[in-house]
């Protein structure tokens, strides 16, 4: 799939984005170490229900994306061990939060559940000191039944020229 930074501006605009959802996760521990719920039915809109889970482990100043989904929604959970910045753009024309830009900080300090819809652009660095872990529960299957659909991802990371960074 074709990138679509043609049609953005090079300014984006701070602010919440439309029907991103950030829960913090909470922790119960006890003597045997701690457990968290990493979402529920009843506190998740039915279109954003995880079809799969995988699970990942990203590198000390290693940045995954930016890339963005068409259909696929994810559900990105940031525990720990490590801290993410996770940042998020608009790129939905028909979103009144279109061009806005969405910083979150994440992990072992701050843990926190978050949905991405799809269309928004999204990308996470592992801004701490140690290999951080990262869960993920899109609602869409990987290349779907099968994998045998097209990858559902058009991946600005690969364009130099892209207009979505970490570092602005």
């Amino acid at each position: 799939m074709e990138p679509r930074s043609q049609l953005r501006p090079n300014k984006f605009e701070a602010g919440e984005i439309r029907d991103v959802v950030v829960r913090d996760l909470k922790n119960f521990r006890d003597s045997r170490g701690w457990l968290a719920e990493l979402f529920r039915q009843d506190e998740l809109s039915q279109e954003f229900y995880p079809t799969m889970a995988y699970i990942s482990s990203t590198h000390p100043g290693v940045t995954r994306g930016p890339h963005e989904h068409v259909d696929q929604a994810d559900l990105f959970c940031f525990m720990g061990p490590s801290h993410f910045k996770l940042r998020l753009w608009d790129n939905r024309q028909d979103s009144e939060t279109f061009n806005q830009v969405m910083t979150v900080v994440a992990g072992e300090d701050n843990p926190k559940s978050v949905v991405v819809p799809a269309g928004v652009v999204h990308a996470y660095q592992n801004v701490g000191d140690v290999p951080g872990i990262v869960i993920n529960c899109p609602n869409r299957l990987y290349m779907g039944e099968g994998k045998q659909q097209p990858i559902d991802e058009i991946r600005h990371e690969d364009d130099p020229q892209t207009i979505y960074r970490m570092d602005t």
